[in-house]
């Protein structure tokens, strides 16, 4: 996705799946030891990001191996695009132990642009699940965070995103639903928001952008009978990302 928005990207694996851990069984090969290795190389070789976009960590040890890469690689001069991978409907991933959240609460201190679906946004600020994401959003803005979106707020027929930025009034972008919930579609949401952010594109454009791409994958991967399981098929649409 990045690459079709003409952003070259340069990936630190974190780790390996043979699949996503919705299917029945699959392989896991953790990168952890070799994350420090693969940044001193870089380091080496005098490498500078216009952007840093962080995705799904596995442990607190990762958590704070991605925050020692930003003491290396952030500058003033370039973004950092922070997906706070911790939860969804409510409920932190399995994965997650209170160290790790605690971690997390502290990298995303360094975040220009936060991409948290609604648990996690509860999670970072605090709040129960049912509480008001109103008073949520106000919450995180004290946290410095420069602009923030809140995905996947259920509003009857529609999916919202609230946006904030700095010095304005948070505002609501809406799309309605289509089809079942598919694995992938927040992974596809920040790296547009990343790669948009990197080439200047306006954060309201760039989020309306990522909604509307994500209803139209899902929409087509209905069309394709693709299985839930496969999440969403954007490679059919790829060409239509500008």
């Amino acid at each position: 996705v990045i690459s079709a928005m003409k952003v070259q990207c340069c990936p630190l694996p974190t780790s390996i799946f043979s699949n996503h851990t919705g299917f029945e069984s699959f392989f896991f090969d953790d990168y952890t030891d070799k994350m420090e290795d693969n940044m001193q190389e870089w380091v080496k070789l005098g490498l500078q990001f216009n952007g840093i976009c962080t995705g799904f960590l596995g442990s607190a040890r990762q958590i704070r191996i991605v925050e020692h890469f930003l003491s290396l690689f952030q500058t003033k001069d370039n973004i950092t695009i922070i997906d706070p991978v911790m939860g969804d409907y409510g409920k932190m991933y399995p994965t997650y132990t209170q160290e790790t959240c605690e971690e997390m609460k502290k990298l995303v201190t360094h975040a220009d642009i936060l991409t948290p679906n609604l648990t996690e946004g509860c999670i970072l600020s605090g709040m129960a699940y049912h509480e008001s994401w109103t008073h949520m959003a106000e919450l995180l803005a004290e946290k410095g965070q420069e602009k923030f979106v809140i995905t996947g707020i259920q509003q009857g027929k529609y999916v919202a995103n609230f946006c904030y930025e700095m010095g304005q009034e948070g505002y609501f972008i809406k799309t309605e639903k289509a089809g079942m919930s598919r694995s992938g579609t927040g992974d596809i949401f920040s790296a547009i928001i990343a790669a948009d952010a990197v080439n200047g594109v306006d954060f309201h454009d760039s989020v309306k952008k990522a909604s509307a791409f994500i209803k139209k994958c899902i929409l087509k991967s209905m069309e394709m009978d693709i299985p839930l399981t496969d999440g969403v098929c954007f490679e059919e649409l790829l060409t239509t990302l500008k």
